[in-house]
């Protein structure tokens, strides 16, 4: 049986970007939804059928304090938006862990393709206990979820 203290915490986490374990303070984006088509039946009008459609999901929203821009996370998004169409997008994978105490896998998730397309830093204010928080966001293809430990399977 599965004690409460076994369950995973949202607060451990990591994202890997080429071999890289990068911290952020918070992940959000993650979702998938199969959207709806509604359709009217000729001759019935109580109800309309609802169709499943395509699959579609939101951008991948990473948030942390500003630091140092010497990540290859960093410098992909920078080569990326700043030099704009000019050359191709290259798109690449990116991962999310949730990771135990000991810091080891969970559950993971890995989003194919993805590519940068919002680097924001929050409004800046004479708080003396504001922090600056940098905001990268990712459009990818889709993603695959990838439990690494058996007690907690989807």
């Amino acid at each position: 049986m599965v004690k409460q203290s076994d369950y995973p915490v949202g607060f451990y986490f990591k994202l890997t970007f080429k071999e890289e374990d990068i911290g952020f303070q918070e992940v959000l984006g993650i979702s998938k939804e199969i959207e709806v088509e509604e359709v009217v039946s000729g001759g019935e009008n109580r109800f309309k059928y609802r169709l499943p459609t395509i699959t579609s999901t939101q951008n991948l929203v990473l948030k942390r304090g500003i630091a140092a821009a010497d990540s290859e996370l960093i410098s992909w998004c920078k080569s990326t938006m700043d030099e704009g169409l000019i050359n191709p997008i290259i798109p690449m994978d990116v991962s999310v862990s949730l990771v135990n105490k000991e810091g080891l896998a969970l559950i993971s998730w890995t989003f194919y393709n993805a590519y940068p397309v919002k680097y924001s830093v929050s409004d800046l204010s004479p708080d003396p206990n504001a922090i600056a928080i940098e905001t990268l966001a990712f459009a990818y293809s889709y993603f695959e979820i990838t439990p690494k430990d058996t007690t907690f399977n989807l």
